[in-house]
């Protein structure tokens, strides 16, 4: 039981939006979204939430899920292969980005916080340019270096989409906190249905087909005002 108790803690620490990944800089696509008028409510921001979160599940969640494995067997090249796989399926600058930035940092807190040498490796692959670092594979080594069953890394993962997406609405949109809190309650509860769905799949199996994020993505760079990186 103590040893559950310290897996549900480190769980939570690393699903916490004070977690230093800069996850704050960023809303994947919704500042566009809202600025086009297709999320203007709480119905339409909970809808888009639980569609980038679905999209994410078969794609970012892959990808941590074969790096988390392949950190427990010691096999860094299945880790730099996962990192590869997802990278070259950002097809969008910003999306790239986003994830190779909060990939840097996560992977200079995992140093601090475990010491492993698995991360070491990893932050140094990134330093030295040979992967690209992005932030689901290297979730994915830090739970494993953590202990973390690969169960607790998708869901730390999934929650961390959803949370990153209502942080911004709250800075967009005229939401109230409560409001938030539902869309973000109903994201969550898709974790177990969305780990069921892809828990089988190989880095080949992997889907980032998600034209309506795309082109979101696209038009926010050349937005006149910004407030997200993303």
């Amino acid at each position: 039981m103590t040893a559950d108790l310290a897996t549900v803690v480190k769980a939570v620490q690393l699903g916490d939006s004070l977690f230093p990944v800069g996850a704050f800089a960023f809303s994947a696509g919704l500042e566009t979204a809202v600025e086009e008028g297709a999320v203007r409510d709480t119905g339409s921001l909970a809808a888009f939430v639980e569609g980038v979160v679905h999209q994410t599940a078969g794609c970012d969640g892959v990808a941590l899920l074969v790096a988390h494995r392949a950190t427990g067997r010691g096999d860094d090249d299945g880790i730099l292969a996962a990192d590869a796989a997802l990278y070259a399926r950002k097809l969008n600058e910003e999306p790239r980005q986003q994830s190779v930035r909060m990939g840097g940092k996560l992977a200079a807190a995992g140093s601090v916080l475990t010491g492993a040498p698995a991360l070491h490796g990893w932050r140094r692959a990134i330093a030295e340019g040979r992967t690209p670092g992005t932030y689901p594979v290297g979730l994915g080594v830090l739970c494993a270096c953590l202990g973390l069953p690969e169960t607790a890394a998708f869901a730390v993962h999934q929650h961390g989409t959803a949370a990153m997406l209502t942080g911004a609405a709250m800075r967009l949109m005229r939401l109230d906190h409560l409001d938030a809190q539902r869309v973000l309650w109903r994201a969550n509860e898709r974790a177990a249905e969305d780990y069921r769905r892809v828990r089988a799949l190989s880095l080949d199996d992997m889907s980032s087909f998600a034209p309506h994020l795309d082109v979101l993505a696209a038009a926010h760079v050349d937005a006149h005002v910004r407030m997200f990186m993303s």
